[in-house]
């Protein structure tokens, strides 16, 4: 993907902020009034110092106190709206983009999480995007209000003395080269601390959802001795991108020093030439010594620039990043579930071999199918191909005589249900896991129900709150079965055509095993099923058994017919009865 200019990033961001351009106005307004409240208190310094203080007591500089009062007073309510309503507009930029990255994020290609972590894309959702809101706003106030007030002081001090102003602008070109030369560092330091932010999130997150085998396995060491690499790494660039904006201070400082030393020699020389007044020449000083903060900032505001352009950069590059096909115009209100797969080739991206080799297999509307075969063998990615997580490299997959391609992907994935050894639940009640998504649309009956018959009403209902449970994160308040069963019962609701199961049985007792497996035998009754199987005990009763074997179907039959033929089913068979693993 071709790198985006600065300009080409702040305007696009600023398309966001278009919503709230009524809001945005008024801060911009407000800023601009409070600026030019700016030259104000230094022009009643000219009349005071030259008329002198004891034209106060004729009661002509009375008024003069109540002056400088309204002229603070002012600028602070001006100051407070423009603050206030920007921070405003802010907060709804970050609201809106993080709404639209997570509405991005849950339409991404599978594929899309294989090569990313999931602590740099948390990074990006929880942090890059807040990052944003220092180049929405922060740093738009910043340039607004300080150059407006820039251009007025600057404005009277042209209007006191010209010449002296003109020495006054000649710091101007030592701070702007001085900018340009950090600027690239600067991003250059916001994306590595953003990467590095990522890493120590994603290590976060394995050391949270891994902590049991780390203990196990004494990986606490190597654990820390990660984090303590990435840690350092992100602190290395802040350091960096420190130093790089801190250089500006000292360049602005000096050169006002300079300048300021200069502009009192000539001021005095004018003063004794009677060519500048006394008041004139400290209302000069005065506004000069104010230009001096609003012309720090806008050189410090660089690096925020910087910092919220990278961080707009991240936030932009995920949300530019393709979503899933939707797939075709045809609807599909419910299949019968006929398949073929026919002369399907799939190549994951960067490996040396295709996972699936010109598998041809067709499976009748109700048949159930399983497919066994030794690890790496293609039986997942075989299932995986038919919800189009991934589409086949070559050759294509027949849904009731109809490419999956010709089907609108949504109507498509709601013909399938789904239950893989690796079991995922919702930090959200038992109810909510068991319907997930139709929760509030749904009679409690049809819940429970599901959990009965996939044997899991006993024990959901012996919980504290029953079906209103919190199962906690992943279901860890639940044991392996029960997770699994909550699984099962989650695939009963869906009453789905078509069922995928991959070693649904895997993580249950014998007890358990058997009464689930009796439902889930009720459940792939009229359904068609394909059983992804690594015992070949629980899949016996198979209308057919197909063996994998480096992406490649070698045998297809029934389990006596696969036994009968002496090949490679019958070793597999072997190997588990000698305490191998298929």
């Amino acid at each position: 993907m071709t790198p985006q200019s600065s300009r080409d990033i702040y305007l696009r961001l600023l398309r966001h902020v278009r919503p709230y351009w009524r809001v945005f106005a008024l801060s911009l307004l407000t800023m601009a009034a409070a600026a030019a409240t700016e030259p104000l208190f230094p022009m009643l310094m000219k009349p005071l110092l030259d008329t002198g203080f004891g034209s106060a007591a004729d009661g002509k500089g009375s008024w003069l106190p109540y002056a400088i009062v309204a002229i603070f007073l002012t600028r602070g309510l001006l100051g407070l709206v423009a603050d206030y309503s920007l921070a405003w507009v802010g907060h709804k930029v970050v609201m809106d983009l993080r709404n639209a990255m997570f509405d991005r994020l849950v339409r991404l290609p599978t594929s899309y999480f294989e090569n990313q972590s999931s602590g740099a894309l948390m990074s990006r959702i929880a942090y890059d995007v807040v990052g944003v809101t220092s180049a929405a706003t922060t740093v738009l106030t910043v340039m607004v209000r300080d150059s407006l007030t820039v251009v007025c002081l600057l404005a009277w001090m042209v209007y006191l003395n010209w010449q002296l102003t003109l020495i006054a602008l000649c710091m101007i070109p030592a701070v702007g080269f001085t900018v340009g030369r950090l600027s690239k560092r600067l991003r250059k330091m916001s994306h590595g601390s953003q990467n590095a932010m990522g890493g120590i999130l994603h290590i976060l997150e394995e050391a949270v959802s891994a902590h049991k085998v780390v203990k196990v396995f004494g990986g606490q060491r190597h654990e820390i001795a990660r984090f303590h690499r990435i840690n350092a790494e992100q602190r290395s660039y802040n350091m960096k991108s420190t130093l790089a904006a801190a250089v500006l201070g000292p360049v602005v400082q000096v050169s006002a020093a300079i300048v300021l030393a200069i502009i009192v020699g000539m001021g005095v020389q004018q003063a004794q030439s009677d060519q500048a007044t006394v008041g004139g020449f400290v209302s000069f000083i005065t506004t000069m010594l104010l230009l001096i903060p609003p012309l720090k900032r806008l050189t410090d505001v660089n690096a925020q620039l910087q910092k919220g352009l990278a961080a707009a950069e991240s936030v932009f590059l995920m949300m530019d990043v393709p979503v899933e096909d939707k797939g075709g115009a045809q609807a599909l209100p419910r299949a019968k579930g006929d398949l073929h797969f026919e002369q399907i080739t799939f190549q994951y991206g960067g490996a040396e071999r295709p996972a699936l080799d010109g598998v041809d297999l067709q499976v009748k509307a109700g048949e159930i199918i399983a497919l066994v075969g030794g690890s790496g063998g293609g039986k997942t990615t075989l299932a995986n191909l038919l919800p189009r997580f991934y589409d086949p490299s070559a050759g294509r997959i027949l849904l009731d005589g109809r490419d999956l391609r010709d089907y609108a992907l949504a109507d498509l994935r709601s013909q399938i249900a789904l239950v893989s050894q690796d079991v995922v639940l919702f930090n959200d009640t038992v109810a909510a896991n068991i319907a997930y998504g139709q929760l509030a649309e749904v009679p409690r009956e049809r819940i429970i129900a599901a959990a009965e018959a996939a044997h899991a009403r006993e024990f959901i209902e012996a919980m504290p709150e029953g079906f209103d449970t919190v199962v906690g994160t992943n279901g860890g308040k639940l044991s392996g079965g029960q997770r699994q069963r909550l699984a099962i019962a989650r695939a009963i609701f869906k009453d789905a055509p078509i069922l995928i199961l991959d070693e649904a049985t895997s993580a249950l007792d014998t007890q358990s095993e058997r009464a689930v497996q009796e439902a889930l035998e009720n459940l792939m009754q009229n359904r068609t099923t394909l059983v992804i199987a690594h015992r070949l005990s629980t899949i016996e009763k198979a209308d057919r058994i197909v063996v994998l074997n480096r992406g490649r179907i070698v045998e297809s039959g029934t389990h006596a017919e696969l036994l009968a033929k002496d090949g490679a089913y019958l070793r597999l068979a072997q190997l588990q009865s000698q305490g191998g693993e298929a």
